[in-house]
């Protein structure tokens, strides 16, 4: 019983309602944390690479209160890990799994070689609420529309949320670590990480204080303050969820009781959204193409643009379209974007742009600090047509007349865009100093013209939908 255990840490940075860490603690062994900086994880995007090593951080300190420490080490996972358990006399590797199919195919073949090996090694859940192969159609399949998987899981239970240890138990001798600043995480964000680092809620504390917060208050008019970009009506938690600084059950088991404490509508539209997550993993481990193919093979014929100077203006933020650049900015200086203006940015991109939905979906890959694989994919797909359960494909999202229903005192559009004020405050200003110099952008240039007039995007995606038999909305 001398023999520690390693816990393999990835996109699960805490201690709260951890399986994994409830199951090794079990064991009354040593606990060895570790991360790997592997080939999987440097193929992050600038953005999400830069956060992580924001988490990195917060979670170290974390559990350097709780008495152990983070070993940190870099290459491929299977080589380092093996490396760890010959240095440390480990009895075996725990960790929490994932999804992807990069992520899974690492972690089957790391199994495999360490059990061969003769070592334990076993994967927990942990970033869910349930695992994808849980919730089943009657007929044992899997839901292609969310709708009556938010039926079947709202009816499931829910496992309790178990409390964070005070105190890990530490081996004798703790293996070398790299240094973290020694791997700058961060260098691919260049200027525009300390803009976003203003706006970041790092680490497990500051998410659970972020989720009380909107529990208390806010989440009374979900239904209703979601869909403002200018107000702070949503619970911000997707990028602690996307790291694991925080647990779905322990979000849910908080917003359920808020629900029944009389929460009404707008704590069960939260929980809809928690499950809209879920039903993105649920589609990604059924359907893994949805990453990179689309998910409605009859969509593989539409004739969308690939990489062109038009979406290089809306990567720019400079479309002449207020909401579609407001939302584009937004996510340079703060490293999210509302979820009403991710819908619109999409829809303008793939619609009226008539680019492919892999273009946006890979620059949000790069750009957005609560980056998470399902999720991305599955909203890209939504818009622009191609995916499960995704929008019909004659629903083209208007930016101008969208903007005037969710921005109607224009105060989302005066905060991100400087040259539409005279004093522009310093979230717009942000902008210019988050963006790559090469772009050459300057807050006193005067703002662009619309890049295409909105009817006739709109005529054009419907004529090219009905060249092709209704595009298989």
């Amino acid at each position: 019983m001398t023999a520690p255990l390693i816990l393999w840490f990835r996109r699960d940075l805490r201690l709260d309602d951890l399986p994994m860490l409830t199951a090794a603690l079990a064991t009354g062994r040593p606990l060895v944390p570790v991360f790997v900086l592997d080939p999987e994880t440097e193929a992050l995007g600038a953005a999400p690479k830069w956060r992580l090593g924001e988490g990195l951080a917060a979670f170290a300190a974390r559990l350097g209160a709780a008495g152990s420490r983070l070993v940190l080490r870099r290459g491929a996972a299977l080589a380092v890990l093996r490396d760890l358990v010959a240095e440390t006399g480990a009895a075996g590797v725990f960790w929490s799994r994932l999804y992807d199919p990069a992520a899974k195919a690492r972690d089957t073949g790391v199994k495999a070689a360490l059990r061969a090996a003769g070592f334990e090694a076993q994967s927990f859940a942990g970033h869910l609420l349930h695992e994808p192969w849980e919730v089943q159609t009657g007929t044992g399949g899997f839901y292609r529309v969310y709708t009556p998987f938010w039926r079947a899981v709202r009816g499931r239970a829910v496992a309790e949320a178990v409390a964070a240890p005070a105190r890990l138990p530490a081996p004798e001798v703790w293996p070398a670590s790299d240094a973290l600043e020694e791997w700058r995480l961060g260098a691919a964000m260049r200027r525009g990480a300390d803009v976003v680092a203003r706006f970041a809620r790092v680490g497990e504390a500051a998410a659970a204080e972020r989720l009380a917060w909107f529990l208390d208050g806010p989440v009374g008019r979900y239904g209703v303050t979601r869909d403002l970009p200018a107000v702070d009506g949503t619970s911000a938690l997707s990028e602690n969820l996307s790291l694991g600084e925080i647990g779905a059950r322990r979000v849910w088991h908080a917003a359920w009781a808020t629900f029944e404490r009389g929460g009404g509508a707008g704590a069960e539209t939260f929980l809809k959204e928690l499950v809209w997550r879920e039903f993105s993993y649920h589609l990604l481990h059924h359907s893994p193409e949805i990453l990179t193919r689309n998910w409605k093979p009859d969509w593989d014929s539409f004739p969308w643009r690939g990489d062109n100077d038009d979406a290089e203006r809306w990567r720019q933020g400079m479309t002449g379209e207020p909401f579609v650049d407001a939302a584009m900015r937004e996510m340079y200086v703060t490293g999210r974007m509302h979820n009403r203006g991710r819908m619109i940015v999409a829809s303008y991109l793939c619609k009226h742009l008539m680019t492919d939905w892999r273009v946006g979906q890979a620059w949000f890959d790069d750009c957005l600090i609560d980056w998470d694989p399902a999720a991305n994919a599955m909203g890209w797909q939504w818009a622009a047509g191609s995916g499960p359960d995704a929008a019909p494909y004659f629903r083209i999202f208007n930016p101008a007349t969208q903007v005037e229903k969710f921005d109607p005192e224009a105060r989302y559009r005066r905060r991100f865009i400087a040259e539409l004020t005279r004093d522009p405050g310093p979230e717009a200003l942000a902008y210019f100093e988050a963006v790559p110099r090469r772009w050459a952008l300057d807050p006193k240039s005067r703002y662009p013209m619309p890049m295409v007039d909105l009817a006739a995007g709109r005529a054009r995606a419907l004529a090219a939908y009905a060249a092709r038999g209704g595009g298989g909305g």
